[in-house]
């Protein structure tokens, strides 16, 4: 199919109905900023791009490798050492060749922040766990310009969810990060991700699990169950209809465990029952770590 022969209101018709017409002109004008095009980065530029947005901001450094094969959109034999912006901006443009789409094939930095978020609408984050400089300055950025964002974690078989709106409770005052030691950002991001830990009970090889090397084993169900989560919350933000749970209020599915819980943490990560939970889980971690070989 050429670009002559692409008509939008076609290609995303079977929308319609979940949304009305006026609803899909309206998102074929909006433009999302995604940072990282990893695990989870790429299912969301995927699944954006079909919902029928029109304008794109995707940031990634790196190029697929055979590890990534498991779970990221674009990891293919034929994509090997290719850069991950390359990859997705061609899948996406095959999906709509209309889209607008700028690439930042080195990655969100403080050089290039202002540029990254301009014309935003809304932010999608999908930088790797570990990344915290990155991630604390982009949601630092979000939260100053009144830019909505939205964090789906993959977290064995499901997803958490959580949203940051303008003038509510903002990424660093639930995490409360800042300052903080790389350990103790890995225990409260996660423990602020996953309050309530669905995914806990069946991890069958705990030595997959180093956060000092920075490893962790990922699924592909997880990948794509962050992608329709976010992309309804994407929806319903860019819409302006249906109830919005918002930082401390959270979200986490877990299919393996047939469970979804809807948590509230009152102050995020200084709530009492975070802060035991952060305790517990850096007591262990370190009896982990400091186990004779």
């Amino acid at each position: 199919m050429t670009q002559k022969s692409f008509n939008y209101q076609a290609a995303f018709s079977r929308n319609i109905g979940w949304i009305t017409s006026q609803e899909q002109d309206l998102l074929k004008n909006k433009r999302i900023a995604i940072a990282g095009l990893g695990g989870v980065g790429g299912s969301h530029l995927i699944t954006l791009t079909r919902l029928g947005v029109g304008k794109f901001n995707i940031s990634d450094f790196d190029k697929f490798e055979l590890p990534n094969f498991n779970r990221q959109a674009g990891a293919t034999v034929s994509n090997l050492d290719r850069p991950k912006t390359e990859v997705m901006a061609e899948m996406a443009l095959d999906i709509n060749p209309e889209l607008e789409i700028t690439n930042f094939p080195n990655g969100v930095t403080s050089d290039n922040l202002s540029e990254f978020f301009t014309g935003v609408d809304l932010y999608v984050d999908a930088l790797d766990f570990f990344a915290f400089e990155a991630r604390e300055m982009v949601f630092a950025y979000c939260a100053e310009h009144g830019i909505p964002a939205i964090t789906a974690a993959p977290l064995g078989m499901g997803t958490a969810l959580l949203c940051f709106l303008p003038g509510q409770m903002s990424f660093e005052q639930y995490f409360q990060l800042s300052g903080k030691s790389e350990i103790d950002k890995i225990l409260h991001f996660l423990l602020g991700l996953s309050p309530a830990m669905l995914q806990r009970g069946y991890l069958v090889d705990q030595s997959a699990v180093d956060f000092v090397k920075h490893k962790g084993p990922s699924t592909p169900m997880a990948c794509e169950l962050c992608a329709g989560v976010a992309a309804t919350y994407a929806l319903k933000i860019l819409l302006k209809r249906g109830k919005v749970l918002a930082a401390p209020w959270g979200l986490h599915f877990d299919a393996y465990s047939n469970k979804l819980a809807k948590t509230w943490r009152p102050g995020g990560n200084t709530n009492l029952i975070q802060r035991l939970a952060i305790h517990l889980a850096s007591k262990q971690f370190m009896s982990q770590f400091n186990k004779p070989e």
